[in-house]
């Protein structure tokens, strides 16, 4: 249907405002309120405790490239891949591949940042004012 096509990048903005607004969130909580408890769990896992501060800077910075719609397919693969880690050592282990409420909500977030991957940011974005436009002013070579 062609008006559902012109609302895509409606649908964009909303779809990397609402990811920015979690991964601002999360990522605000883990460099500023989280608690020692929180790091040792997260060493718990096997993984180095300096780890943990880059995951939330990823999140806290990679929110505003979001929103600001700025190297938006780079910024969520980032996202995406720690979001799959965090299915991956997290989520499902603690209650198995069945228990659907452990993991919804990282699924959900990883399946929304794949998206923005795939699709990029739409013509709302500094992506589209800036890259896009570079790249269709350019003439074609001849062949």
């Amino acid at each position: 249907m062609q008006i559902l096509e012109k609302l895509k990048p409606l649908s964009l903005l909303g779809l990397r405002l609402a990811l920015g607004v979690i991964f601002f969130y999360h990522g605000y909580e883990r460099l500023f309120r989280e608690s020692a408890d929180a790091l040792a769990e997260f060493a718990g896992l096997g993984l180095p405790s300096y780890f943990f501060y880059v995951l939330g800077t990823l999140e806290l910075f990679g929110a505003l490239l979001l929103v600001l719609g700025l190297l938006t397919r780079v910024t969520a693969l980032l996202l995406a891949i720690e979001m799959g880690l965090v299915l991956a050592k997290v989520s499902v282990p603690r209650g198995g591949i069945y228990a659907v409420h452990n993991y919804e909500f990282p699924l959900a977030l990883c399946a929304g940042a794949f998206a923005l991957v795939t699709t990029g940011a739409g013509l709302l974005s500094l992506d589209a004012a800036t890259f896009e436009r570079t790249s269709k002013s350019r003439p074609k070579p001849k062949a």
